[in-house]
């Protein structure tokens, strides 16, 4: 049988999740899907399409679609449903995890690649995120549950966005592509979202796409941005540099959240033993902090592409495709954590070129 893929869906409190939820369970997609919801959700998802009241832990939905409530840990609840549908007593084609508005979605994550039971069943497609644009600012401010859940979305939805003026609404997605530059944003309305941007984004593949706003990885063009190199400016200008997290426009308020990015970039091949011992040291000591960390890097020894991802202390990598006749070969690193220390890993990265 093939991996059952996984979502998470999450957000902080009143964000729209329910709702979002809702809307993907009842449209005529002919899929079959299972929700886990944690128990103390704000607005339970049963009211208006759940066939019947039980006390049982798995109600079958009208749809065809299953509803689970958490009353014991994920792992058991992941585990029983996979065990029932490997006997035939549910059909499910995917498992949509909703987590509490103030859940930090890492340890969710986690589970799916260090939990040997999990991981022989399920595969982990994306970190799904709602923001609500009304009281983001706030949120983000007082809450670090809510800058983590940014930081470790692979998509990122805008609600409420009716609710405030366009400014407003430019200086959040401004800042939430500081804090997160890997997941595209969109606006939603009551939680009308193609099915196509919730389900199969497969933000944990190993695949060498890595798609950061090209805004964002723009070189030092004079528009204000901030380059800090990771080492001595003596260096040539297409050595590994790297692209400030901080570019302070002028309508935009700066906020210094501590939910950051970086992206490091060089066009010299990293050597392969000093590169794994140095990532290897830092997911040691930082690997906590470390949200989500991706890159397609230019490795010597090699003519294919070399594509890494982790999340907090779990790192993985794999050969990509070969790369092209005639295109150009760089390495090309994002980073999003909590207060990591930039010079210190860009440094570090830098002292990995081959």
């Amino acid at each position: 049988m093939s991996l059952i893929p996984a979502t998470i869906l999450t957000g902080f409190l009143g964000s729209g999740k329910t709702t979002l939820l809702k809307r993907v369970l009842s449209e005529a997609h002919g899929q079959k899907i299972a929700v886990i919801e944690n128990e103390f959700g704000e607005e339970n998802i049963d009211t208006d399409i759940l066939s019947v009241e039980t006390e049982e832990q798995i109600i079958q939905m009208s749809n065809g679609c299953v509803c689970c409530t958490i009353r014991e840990d994920l792992r058991t609840t992941l585990s029983d449903l996979a065990e029932k549908r490997r006997k035939g007593e549910l059909h499910f084609d995917r498992v949509v995890i909703e987590t509490t508005g103030l859940a930090d979605p890492g340890p969710v994550a986690q589970t799916f690649f260090m939990d040997d039971v999990v991981a022989e069943s399920y595969v982990l497609d994306a970190i799904v995120t709602l923001v609500d644009a009304k009281h983001a600012d706030g949120q983000l401010n007082t809450r670090q549950e809510a800058r983590r859940q940014v930081g470790f979305a692979d998509q990122i939805f805008i609600s409420k966005s009716d609710l405030v003026s366009a400014a407003e609404v430019d200086a959040l997605i401004h800042r939430l592509k500081h804090m997160n530059p890997r997941a595209p944003q969109q606006k939603v309305h009551f939680g009308e979202v193609p099915l196509a941007q919730v389900l199969d984004l497969r933000g944990f593949n190993l695949n060498a796409k890595l798609d950061i706003d090209p805004d964002f990885l723009a070189a030092d063009d004079g528009h204000g941005h901030h380059h800090d190199h990771g080492h001595d400016h003596a260096h040539g200008h297409n050595d590994g540099h790297v692209h400030d997290e901080h570019c302070d426009h002028p309508h935009h308020h700066h906020h210094d959240d501590d939910v950051k990015s970086f992206v490091f970039r060089s066009d010299k091949p990293f050597n392969p033993a000093k590169l794994e011992d140095f990532l290897g040291a830092i997911v040691q000591v930082y690997g906590p902090k470390m949200l989500r960390y991706k890159g397609v890097l230019y490795m010597k020894g090699t003519d294919r592409k070399v594509v890494f991802q982790g999340v907090h202390q779990l790192m993985g990598s794999d050969l990509g495709p070969k790369w092209a006749p005639g295109e150009r070969k760089n390495s090309k690193m994002v980073f999003i954590g909590i207060d990591l220390p930039r010079e210190v890993l860009l440094e570090g990265l830098d002292g990995c070129l081959a």
